[in-house]
């Protein structure tokens, strides 16, 4: 046992003695490792108490690259130490990954602490722009590492740009589908025609219902079934899009009769019914607002009611029109009045022959 141990001595100090000094670097780079982790998750505790929200997304963002840094670091040393080559070019690459990694990062929490603080506060925020921003931002940062690699590992970045733009026509014929959605969804959000949230609806295609997600190729539409429809982004240029979700009101518009017997009462129902709108608080008077006698139906006076809600949430536009409708019905009742109905009158001119039949 001795004799293998002082045969391993030498082993050590020798030619191949770099085998310890690369454990001393792989444990280095595992100390310097969990130090930072510790003094980082300490900075971050305390950043987060602080309603900066641009040092949150910085700490967030460098966490888990620095300590990818710190390891592709010490495998470029390791490297450097067992003779090999290209030692620095792995260390220059992997700085590369790790700063488009952490912008990346940056800019995904950045997104995501906006729209999260502007939600605190109770403003709105555009999501879909929001999104589009960041996503423009992302392939920025990927492309421009990727060419900055290439330069780094000899590649000639004029040969690389001139062979992407030959192969970059046969592409777009290949995939001209894929293009015209990418261009389909960078309309979408330049005119944003819907955002996400909105309820849409199309009436040249069975197409409605709320915007969940708008990418560069698909739209995700959750229709009131709670089922998913995926709309390719080109579709949206040959279509209507009617975006109910942007009304300013949303409109009561009933046909009610009352009996023809009842024709004498219906001067004084018809202004009652206007006063009563006009003095709802939940109709917006500033807008249209219509009570008229219109019509001599088969059975009925008709008289049209024509008004505007403050409201456009659909849930509660049906509690105010339920509301509107129950007050109508008691003016009519108050006048001594009906609501009419389909009815059949038989005239008989000869009553007295009838009598003797």
């Amino acid at each position: 046992m001795i004799e293998k141990l002082q045969n391993f001595i030498p082993f050590l100090k020798g030619a191949d003695g770099w085998i310890v000094n690369v454990f001393a670097v792989v444990f280095a780079a595992l100390l310097f490792d969990f130090i930072q982790r510790k003094l980082l998750r300490r900075l971050q505790t305390q950043l987060e108490k602080t309603p900066n929200l641009w040092d949150d997304a910085l700490i967030h963002s460098i966490i888990k690259p620095l300590s990818f840094l710190i390891w592709i670091a010490g495998f470029s040393v390791a490297v450097e130490i067992a003779s090999l080559e290209y030692a620095f070019k792995i260390f220059e690459v992997g700085l590369i990954f790790v700063v488009a990694w952490t912008l990346i990062r940056f800019i995904s929490f950045v997104e995501i602490n906006i729209i999260e603080q502007q939600s605190i506060k109770g403003t709105t925020v555009d999501k879909t722009t929001a999104d589009a921003i960041s996503q423009l931002l992302r392939v920025s940062v990927i492309i421009t590492s990727l060419l900055v690699t290439l330069q780094t590992l000899g590649f000639n970045i004029s040969a690389v740009l001139a062979f992407g733009g030959i192969g970059g026509i046969a592409v777009g014929f290949a995939a001209k589908d894929l293009l015209a959605n990418f261009f389909g969804g960078l309309m979408i959000y330049l005119d944003r025609p819907f955002s996400v949230g909105d309820w849409i609806r199309s009436p040249d295609r069975d197409i409605e219902g709320t915007v969940e997600k708008i990418g560069w190729r698909l739209t995700l539409i959750r229709t009131f079934d709670k089922r998913p429809l995926y709309i390719p982004n080109s579709m949206f240029a040959n279509i209507s899009v009617e975006n109910p979700s942007r009304m300013t009101n949303r409109r009561i518009y009933e046909t009610i009769g009352v009996r023809y017997a009842d024709g004498k009462h219906l001067p004084n129902i018809v202004n009652d019914i206007k006063e009563m709108l006009l003095n709802h608080p939940e109709i917006d008077t500033e807008q249209t607002l219509m009570v008229n006698f219109n019509q001599f139906a088969s059975s009925s006076l008709n008289f049209f009611v024509y008004t505007f809600t403050k409201t456009t949430n659909w849930t509660k536009f049906h509690e105010v029109k339920q509301d509107v409708l129950f007050k109508i019905t008691k003016i009519v009742e108050s006048h001594g009045a009906q609501m009419a109905f389909p009815t059949s009158t038989i005239h008989i001119e000869n009553e007295a022959l009838l009598k003797k039949e």
